[in-house]
């Protein structure tokens, strides 16, 4: 029987958004988890700290569920993890959901992950159109841990949305650190 070979980690999602293709937007959810260990959350989750991690305390499937206010169109799912750090935490069957609420989630994405050491990337394009999907939730349910583990670790978790094209005219992106400064009005 062949080896499975170790998932690749994919690009730093800050490179990413730099480009200017795509925009995070976590922040504008609600999140919650199924459980967890007190000191390990939603905050180390969503803290930008590669070092932090959530990390459940219960029996499987562990969830974490992002709800929006409003249905907002989400092209990717970037998740950080870590096997030489996790060990039998880390997660090596994950499942995405995505619906109105929590009685009409349906999956469309699972991923099988080997020794994953990285940044996974999950596209949430409609597989018939190619179009980023639209949405009010997303829940990601880890289904497995490798070597069995029974609670599981992540230690990070961005959602990002496409950047839309400016109807006014046509503007070079500005991609630089000293113009993505100035990129938002708040």
């Amino acid at each position: 029987m062949a080896t499975p070979s170790k998932t690749p980690p994919g690009a730093d999602p800050k490179q990413l958004e730099r480009t200017g293709t795509v925009r995070e937007i976590g922040s504008q959810a609600v999140w919650s988890l199924s459980s967890c260990k007190p000191g390990f959350g939603v905050d180390q989750l969503r803290d930008d700290n590669l070092e932090t991690y959530w990390q459940s305390d219960g029996s499987q499937p562990h969830l974490v569920n992002i709800q929006f206010r409003r249905r907002t169109t989400v092209k990717m799912l970037c998740i950080y993890a870590d096997y030489k750090s996790d060990e039998s935490y880390t997660p090596s069957k994950i499942s995405v959901r995505v619906g109105n609420n929590f009685h009409n989630l349906q999956e469309v994405r699972q991923l099988e992950m080997v020794e994953p050491s990285g940044w996974i990337h999950i596209s949430l394009l409609n597989q018939r159109t190619n179009d980023p999907i639209s949405t009010f939730m997303i829940q990601i349910a880890v289904l497995a841990n490798h070597q069995n583990g029974r609670d599981t670790h992540m230690r990070q978790i961005k959602v990002y949305t496409p950047v839309e094209e400016s109807t006014i005219g046509k503007f070079p992106r500005c991609t630089t650190v000293d113009f993505m400064m100035y990129r938002t009005i708040r």
